[in-house]
């Protein structure tokens, strides 16, 4: 098919796909080309999708593909974290004990209140504290997106997001490598050792690397108590919404007031009540958990692109001191919860 009769096709497609189309297109592309450098170099896939994106910054400036790359950086990000709900249910929490189910909730809150303080002493803004610090201690990049979408948005948002996005996907990298040696130093046995890589590490895949590198029980422990963190995800992002939806916006704030509970938080929770009655088909869950994965990593392709580097290098070592600071808090808390609870 010649050029002329490719654009007289496309100009013949209805307005909705000509205008989202172009978008999704180098959307998928960036991501799938992100999946195959994971795939084929170990390097984690959310990380190279966000470098990827970044790189591909001014698709997103000007052009056929700006409302594409727009809508998969909204609700094509949203729809993978709802479809994330499929990964929950009430037996994760029954199989996990109450003591170590009341040391995540714990770790969880502590991580925000320290990170708030730490933000308050760096002299970095409630925003930032909430978005970083909330990132950290439920599930790395899929709770800062969820996080973001429930905060007054100022001229920083995109920014913040896309830092904390990088920053707790490198930290997350790093823990995968550092905290199985850490835990072979202190003598964790194989329980223990999955109670600290659930509860600490920020991004799933790594959670599921470091925890059966070191054994199969370390591995499904560490699994569990990671998905008993993302359960976590919707109370949190409705306590963030609530916390901060009569908080006057300064002048010069832009963007409207958000819903107290987004529809794919709602989502997220009706997903998870329908797996914990099993009403969702193993097989339904495997394509809804897979789907999940491949909207997240587009997601991240777009937020990429809607974010120039050098706006995100403005951020600041201190903001890095912060999330490096709360990544560090959440690993003592824990640790310090498993010597408490006998676990060690």
């Amino acid at each position: 098919m010649n050029t002329a009769a490719a654009t007289q096709r496309f100009n013949g497609l209805p307005s909705v796909v000509q205008t989202y189309w172009p978008g999704l297109a180098v959307t998928g592309a960036v991501a799938i080309a992100a999946q195959f450098l994971s795939d084929h170099y170990g390097a984690p896939a959310m990380l190279m999708a966000l470098l990827l994106g970044i790189a591909f910054h001014f698709l997103s400036e000007e052009g056929r593909c700006v409302a594409g790359i727009d809508f998969c950086a909204k609700k094509v990000l949203r729809i993978g974290v709802a479809l994330l709900g499929m990964r929950i249910s009430v037996d994760l929490l029954v199989g996990l004990g109450a003591g170590t189910i009341l040391l995540l909730v714990a770790a969880i809150a502590a991580t925000i209140v320290f990170g708030l303080i730490a933000a308050k002493l760096l002299g970095r803004g409630w925003r930032l504290a909430l978005l970083t610090s909330g990132s950290v201690a439920i599930c790395g990049a899929s709770a800062a997106m969820a996080i973001a979408a429930v905060l007054p948005k100022n001229e920083f948002a995109e920014r913040n997001l896309i830092f904390t996005v990088l920053s707790v996907t490198v930290l997350s990298t790093l823990a995968m490598i550092a905290y199985p040696i850490i835990a072979q130093t202190m003598g964790l046995d194989a329980r223990a050792t999955g109670i600290f890589f659930g509860g600490t590490i920020h991004d799933v895949a790594q959670v599921v690397g470091a925890g059966f590198s070191v054994s199969p029980e370390a591995g499904e422990t560490a699994t569990l108590v990671k998905l008993i963190r993302v359960t976590m995800l919707a109370p949190v992002v409705l306590i963030f919404s609530i916390a901060t939806r009569n908080v006057p916006q300064p002048a010069g704030e832009t963007g409207k007031r958000p819903p107290l509970l987004p529809g794919f938080v709602i989502a997220f929770l009706i997903l998870a009540a329908a797996n914990s009655f099993g009403l969702v088909p193993e097989a339904v869950s495997k394509v809804g958990m897979e789907a999940s994965r491949w909207a997240l990593l587009a997601g991240i392709v777009a937020v990429g692109m809607k974010t120039s580097l050098r706006r995100v290098l403005e951020v600041g070592g201190d903001a890095v001191a912060l999330i490096v600071a709360e990544t560090i808090f959440i690993g003592l808390f824990i640790l310090a919860g498993i010597y408490y609870l006998g676990h060690a």
